[in-house]
């Protein structure tokens, strides 16, 4: 009896891994086609030659789209942890949704954190180096010289950053033992370095985040129709209709040799089109469009940043006031067993959307700031380099949401309830906090 008890528990074990294995690969099918038609979309289709320099674009892209997946998948995990439990929390005993278990978070989890890694520090980097690679000089050129020049990159890029790393450990914590440490490059050393990149990420979020929130209705008018009050729109179409035939006459009369006029009305043609097309589409919108989306969304916006100063102020004053509300990774009564909010399926839709939000704002705000304002993509119109660096900027900004929320307390119910699925608070903030201490 024992022996078939064991092998059934082995059967089991087997059948859960294959079925966990399953459910990751399709979800990550699922997030790389959607990654792979939004680069598509944005990629210059001048790169699409057919000679070596494509196949690097392919491999390039590749690389890329997969990056992109896994900074979805870091994104939707935190939401897909907190709809988890309250699914099994509200459905115990059903037999469909058995396979949504602790265990298959905690593997989503880990390997988000391995890919996250993967990502930041072996392919991002690989296709970046082998974009720009042309193979050493004596050479014979073709992708086996390219191949090896960015792997001879990646190698002195990585004692580049092995050295600094070191001496920041050393300058930050005098302590032998954790310099010793550094040295086991598996155990110590890699997470120690992602925890660096996810206090910078966190950092850049705490920067890009506020700015976000204040742009976010600026982007939103843009987007929407506003409604028209006290305003002729036949009026200012046909002004600017006649503004255009203008431009275009006198951008027939002139001649070639002034080509500095002829870029100068060019531009300003460009730009009374566009506004032409945006006074069309307010004209052809609907009157539920112009006099209720627009005003529900700007009320729904106002609310939610509303609701995540109120939050992050409370969390703030908690902290002031009692040491004991600071966010420590223990284990909780695990998924399904509680509920993550005090508000029940309210409470933990309300934190799945301030999630969302939170993430859309500080990538607004990302791109809002004047020195990555050049990372801004255009469709059909945007190089694999600054794909590469647009795909890295959304990895790290990512990888650094779940340690943000849970800092600013935006979701302190939840990871107080599941704090080991998300990703730990980095070493590196005890050891600057411990250096500025003393």
């Amino acid at each position: 009896m024992d022996g078939q008890d064991e092998v059934s528990a082995r059967e089991q074990h087997f059948h859960s891994q294959v079925r966990e294995s399953t459910i990751c690969f399709l979800l990550f099918a699922v997030l790389y086609i959607v990654s792979y038609f939004i680069i598509r979309r944005y990629k210059r289709k001048s790169d699409e030659q057919e000679d070596e320099d494509a196949i690097v674009n392919r491999i390039s892209l590749c690389l890329s789209t997969f990056t992109l997946a896994v900074s979805a998948g870091a994104v939707l995990l935190l939401p897909f942890s907190i709809i988890s439990n309250e699914i099994l929390l509200s459905f115990p005993q059903n037999y469909y949704i058995q396979w949504l278990n602790g265990s298959l978070i905690h593997g989503l989890w880990n390997l988000a954190s391995l890919f996250s890694n993967l990502c930041l520090f072996v392919l991002m980097p690989f296709a970046f180096f082998f974009l720009e690679s042309e193979g050493f000089a004596g050479l014979k050129k073709g992708i086996r010289a390219r191949i090896l020049e960015t792997l001879v990159m990646l190698v002195l890029l990585a004692l580049l950053i092995l050295g600094i790393v070191w001496v920041a450990s050393a300058l930050v914590d005098k302590d032998a033992a954790s310099m010793e440490s550094l040295y086991d490059l598996w155990e110590f050393y890699l997470p120690y370095l992602y925890s660096c990149i996810s206090l910078m990420g966190c950092l850049l979020l705490l920067l890009c985040t506020p700015v976000g929130l204040s742009r976010m209705f600026t982007v939103m008018g843009q987007l929407l129709v506003k409604p028209t009050i006290l305003e002729d729109l036949d009026e200012q179409i046909y002004i600017i209709t006649l503004e255009e035939e203008a431009l275009q006459r006198r951008l027939n009369g002139l001649s070639s040799s002034v080509e500095y006029n002829i870029m100068e009305l060019e531009r300003e043609l460009e730009n009374v089109k566009t506004l032409k097309t945006k006074l069309e589409r307010r004209k052809k919108a609907s009157a539920w469009e112009r006099n209720l989306v627009y005003p529900a969304v700007m009320i729904l916006l106002l609310i939610e940043t509303s609701i995540s100063v109120l939050l992050v102020a409370c969390n703030i004053l908690c902290l002031l006031v009692d040491e004991t509300a600071m966010p420590k990774g223990t284990r909780g009564p695990g998924i399904g067993n509680a509920s993550l909010s005090a508000f029940g399926f309210v409470g933990a839709a309300l934190e799945i959307i301030l999630i969302f939000y939170l993430m859309v704002s500080s990538v607004v705000g990302f791109y809002s700031l004047r020195f990555f304002g050049n990372f801004i993509p255009k469709k059909d119109d945007t190089t694999m380099t600054k794909i590469i660096g647009n795909c890295v900027s959304i990895l790290v900004l990512s990888s650094a949401l779940p340690v943000m929320s849970r800092t600013l307390g935006l979701v302190i119910v939840l990871t107080s309830a599941y704090g080991v699925l998300i990703l730990k608070m980095p070493k590196v903030c005890t050891t600057v906090t411990s250096f500025v201490t003393k």
